[in-house]
């Protein structure tokens, strides 16, 4: 895999759920960082690419950066988590985690087949449904990946979005939710 054109839309899927994750030295390093200025070298978005200006190598102090920016946007802030990224916490109305859209969402999954033990989190979280859409695409359920897309993962995506484009304090953020924007948006 050393260009995105020879990368199926089923790994860019996982490849986003993971650049998601909360950021460690043992992957986000200069092997995952070249990927995904490929990505968006390929998209043509110059502007973000060159926001990032990550150095060749990766300082203790720029993954630090990501990381204090990662728990400020989607684990704690004060007054409040500023983006949880959590469908149910925007489609409950209330900021209700693992809520009634959870648990559709964790029917869904089961409807289809995605065994939800060998993922980690609530139901609805930004990564277990871009995993979700990765399996979907790897077994060739476009229809089924279209339908989830449109009734589960963008109405409460599009509101999380607008969030991490105003609230970043890195571009890497902004960068990574307008790429998940673009390959979700796709398919409708």
């Amino acid at each position: 895999m050393t260009t995105t054109s020879a990368i199926s839309l089923a790994e860019v899927y996982r490849f986003l759920a993971h650049a998601m994750q909360y950021p460690e030295r043992s992957w986000f390093g200069e092997d995952f960082l070249s990927l995904f200025c490929t990505f968006l070298d390929e998209l043509g978005w110059d502007a973000d690419r060159a926001a990032l200006a990550f150095p060749k190598q990766l300082s203790s102090k720029d993954i630090e950066l990501l990381q204090v920016d990662y728990t400020r946007l989607f684990i704690n802030s004060v007054p409040h988590v500023l983006a949880p990224p959590y469908g149910s916490f925007y489609l409950a109305g209330g900021g209700i985690l693992y809520g009634a859209s959870a648990e559709k969402t964790r029917n869904f999954y089961r409807e289809h087949g995605f065994d939800l033990a060998l993922a980690s989190d609530i139901p609805d979280s930004l990564t277990n449904e871009l995993q979700f859409l990765s399996f979907l695409r790897e077994l060739g359920e476009e229809n089924v990946e279209l339908e989830f897309t449109r009734t589960h993962f963008r109405p409460w995506f599009c509101k999380f979005s607008t969030i991490v484009q105003r609230e970043a304090n890195t571009p890497y953020y902004k960068a990574v939710v307008k790429m998940i924007d673009f390959f979700t948006m796709e398919d409708e």
